[in-house]
C-alpha cells in the first residue's frame, strides 16, 4: 500500500465515524476495493514480497484491523519522502478521503456488501509487473547454506543478444523472495574484461575470487540494466524520451546478496525485459551515484553525519530517478546539487526503511549542467537504542554485509546518446577524502564552499 502523509486525529476518525452514520455504510466490494487496487495489490498479491494479498474480501477481512493501524500510522503504504522536496512520478499516497474509508469500514464492522459493486479484478501479467518480450534467468539453481554468512554471488549468464537493444523497462524477480535481500542484474557487453575468466552460472565471490571475477568498470560499458529490492518493483526507462542500450553479443551478471533463512534452499532468478518500441531520442544510465566509501561511525553514535560527493563531467545531463542505499543503521538521506552558479537545490530528502528500499522516479527530468556537484547526506543510528543495530560499540565502515554499512545513492539519469557514461561523473570533495580512525564523517564541514572551482 501507498505512504499516508496525513495526520490523523482523534476527531478526524470521529468525523469519519459520524459521516458514516450518516449515509450509506462504508462496504468492501463498492468502497474498499477500489482503494486496495489502486494502492495496495501491486505488492500484496501472492507471489510478492508482502506476507497476506489482499486481492478479495475473503483476503482481506482477517487483516482489518491491521490495515486500519497501518494507514492511521503512516506505515502503509511505503512512502518516506519529504513533500517539501522533489515531485516524483510514483509518489504513493492516500489521500485524507480514501483513509477515512478504510477507517470507517473497520470501525463499522469491515461489510463486504454488495458483489454487483465490486470493481473489476486487476489483471497482472504471470507473476510480472511488466509484460516481458524477453524472460533471461539464471542457468542452474543456486544452493543456499541453512545458516551462516552469506558472501555476494556473482553470476555470468550468456544472454548473446543477437543485435544492438533499447530496452523501455526491466524487471528482476527473485525465484526464492525468502533468500533473496536484493540483487542487480548487469550488462556485460563485448570487449568487457569483468569475469571474463568466469564460467557461465557458476556463483563466484569478491571477497575469495577476485582474481576470477576482474573489476566491473563503467569505462568497459558495464551498466545496471535492472535491480530487485523489496518494495522497489519494475524500473521503466522511457522519461525524457530514454532507453537503455543492450549492444549485441552483451551477457548479463547477475549480483545477488542471499540471507539463510534456517534451511538449505535454492533460488533461480531471472529478469524481465520490454523492448522499445521506437529508437530513443537519450541514453537512460544508472550510475551509483555519490558514494562514501571512505565512511566512518563511531560508536554509540545516533545521528551519525556522512557526507559524499561526485561532480558531472558531461554536457546536457538530466536526472530523473534516485534511490537511496544503507543498511541497518541508516536513518534517512539528503539528495542536494550545488551547481556551478553556487545555487543549490535540494531534490530528494527520505526517510531510510531498510525493509522497503524505495526508488523515487521524478516527474520531470532535472538538468544538471556540467560542473555540478551531486551530493548525498545521510544519517546513522550507531547507538543502543536502534533496535535493529548489530553491535552499537563497534566503529563502523564501508562493507558488502548488512552488519556494515554503505552510504550512496544511486541514480538515473539520461545522456546524449553520442556520449561515454564513463566521463559521466568524478569522485569529489569528500568523498576523495581518506577514512580516519575515531573520526566520524565525512561530514558537511568537508564540503568545499558553494562558489569554488573544482
Amino acid at each position: 500500500m501507498a505512504a499516508v502523509r496525513v495526520t490523523l486525529t482523534g476527531c478526524l476518525l470521529g468525523m469519519a465515524a459520524i459521516a458514516a452514520t450518516n449515509s450509506s455504510p462504508v462496504t468492501f466490494n463498492k468502497d474498499v476495493l477500489p482503494i486496495l487496487q489502486k494502492n495496495c495489490q501491486n505488492c500484496h498479491r501472492p507471489g510478492e514480497v508482502t506476507p497476506m494479498s489482499l486481492l478479495t474480501y475473503t483476503d482481506a477481512r482477517p487483516w482489518a484491523k491491521a490495515i486500519k493501524s497501518a494507514v492511521v500510522t503512516k506505515k502503509m503504504p511505503p512512502w518516506f519522502a519529504d513533500p517539501k522536496y522533489g515531485h516524483f512520478a510514483n509518489e504513493r499516497t492516500l489521500s485524507e478521503t480514501d483513509i477515512n474509508t478504510l477507517v470507517s469500514w473497520v470501525d463499522n464492522g469491515a461489510a463486504e456488501g454488495n458483489a454487483k459493486d465490486k470493481p473489476a479484478p486487476m489483471t497482472f501479467t504471470d507473476g510480472w509487473n511488466i509484460k516481458p518480450d524477453i524472460i533471461v534467468e539464471m542457468p542452474k539453481p543456486y544452493t543456499l547454506q541453512a545458516t551462516g554468512t552469506i558472501n555476494y554471488k556473482f553470476i555470468l549468464v550468456k544472454a548473446n543478444f543477437p543485435e544492438d537493444m533499447w530496452i523501455e523497462a526491466a524487471e528482476m524477480r527473485p525465484g526464492n523472495n525468502k533468500v533473496l535481500h536484493h540483487g542487480k542484474v548487469w550488462v556485460r557487453p563485448p570487449g568487457s574484461h569483468w569475469m571474463d575468466r568466469a564460467v557461465p552460472g557458476e556463483a563466484y565471490e569478491q571477497e575469495t575470487q577476485s582474481a576470477i571475477l576482474g573489476r566491473n568498470q563503467m569505462a568497459e560499458g558495464n551498466d545496471i540494466l535492472g535491480k530487485f529490492n523489496p518494495g522497489l518493483g519494475a524500473q521503466e526507462f522511457t522519461i525524457d524520451s530514454g532507453a537503455k542500450f543492450v549492444p549485441k553479443g552483451s551477457d548479463l551478471v547477475f549480483e545477488m546478496h542471499y540471507t539463510a533463512m534456517g534451511q538449505e534452499t535454492t533460488d533461480v532468478s531471472k529478469i524481465g525485459l520490454v523492448i522499445a518500441k521506437n529508437p530513443p531520442a537519450r541514453r537512460y544510465y544508472f550510475s551509483t551515484g555519490p558514494s562514501a566509501g571512505n565512511l566512518v561511525i563511531v560508536p554509540g553514535d545516533n545521528n551519525g553525519e556522512v557526507v559524499s560527493e561526485v561532480t558531472v563531467g558531461l554536457d546536457n545531463v538530466k536526472l530523473v530517478y534516485a534511490q537511496p542505499h544503507m543498511h541497518l543503521r541508516g536513518k534517512d538521506m539528503e539528495l542536494r546539487a550545488i551547481y556551478p552558479t553556487g545555487e543549490t537545490q535540494v531534490f530528494l530528502n527520505s526517510k531510510w526503511n531498510f525493509e522497503w528500499q524505495l526508488g523515487y522516479d521524478f516527474k520531470e527530468p532535472v538538468p544538471l549542467p556540467k560542473g555540478t556537484r551531486l551530493i548525498a547526506i545521510s544519517h546513522f543510528d550507531n547507538s543502543a537504542n536502534n533496535a535493529f543495530n548489530p553491535d552499537p560499540k563497534k566503529e563502523v565502515r564501508w562493507g558488502l554485509q548488512n552488519w556494515e554499512e554503505m552510504s550512496n545513492c544511486f541514480v538515473g539519469l539520461t545522456i546524449d546518446l553520442k556520449d561515454n557514461p564513463d566521463r559521466l561523473f568524478r569522485r569529489s570533495g569528500p568523498s576523495l577524502l581518506r577514512p580516519v580512525a575515531g573520526q566520524a564523517g565525512p561530514t558537511l564541514t568537508a564540503l568545499e564552499p558553494a562558489n569554488s572551482t573544482k
